[in-house]
């Protein structure tokens, strides 16, 4: 069932990113097409945000924790999505659960139809304000893709796959991540939606 999807002949940049982030969502809906101009490879690395706040002491998003951040932060969303062309809606939840379709991220991140499935959830998260952590949606969304969601579903929650996500999450901690989305180019870490470009243009000069 799986393609690997990444390149080695070719620079890369790594997408640490997470469904429940407003600023993952504005580079997952960009990433690939700005990455294929400059002939780099995504590799997408989906990871829970909420144990590396947890270990900052954080029961939640800071952008609800600290009520005027909250209010610049939806405010820059509007001026951000307009800025790229891209539809936005304030989610009536935030963050959004979405356990289930990060488990079967985690467990496909290497698929050739990974990016598709994420911007997917990002959208109906951001753009729509829907609910995406049920099994029903999950696998309607795969099946959208063409795949077979009870197969895929059932391998996500696998012996040899239901902890992808929490190995992933251990490892951007382990890596120094505090946020998403974060970036590694060559190495380098580039923290925001706003450094998508220079790492891009950092993978790319290792050609």
């Amino acid at each position: 069932m799986s393609n690997n999807i990444t390149d080695h002949t070719q620079p890369s940049i790594e997408f640490w990113f997470e469904f429940g982030s407003n600023y993952s969502y504005l580079s997952a809906m960009r990433i690939e097409a700005a990455a294929a101009r400059q002939g780099v490879v995504v590799r997408w690395r989906p990871f829970l945000l909420g144990p590396i706040f947890q270990s900052f002491g954080w029961s939640n998003s800071p952008f609800v924790l600290q009520k005027a951040k909250g209010a610049y932060v939806w405010k820059d969303m509007e001026r951000q999505c307009e800025k790229y062309d891209i539809p936005w809606r304030m989610p009536a939840v935030f963050p959004r659960p979405a356990t289930l379709p990060m488990k079967v991220a985690a467990a496909f991140a290497e698929d050739p139809w990974i990016g598709r499935y994420c911007r997917i959830f990002m959208t109906k998260n951001f753009a729509l304000d829907e609910d995406i952590n049920t099994w029903e949606q999950v696998g309607e969304v795969l099946a959208g893709l063409g795949l077979d969601a009870p197969v895929v579903l059932e391998a996500a929650c696998s012996d040899a796959r239901k902890n992808c996500l929490r190995e992933a999450t251990a490892e951007a901690q382990a890596r120094g991540i505090f946020g998403a989305p974060t970036f590694f180019a060559r190495g380098e870490m580039f923290w925001g939606n706003d450094r998508l470009d220079d790492a891009l243009a950092f993978a790319a000069a290792n050609q």
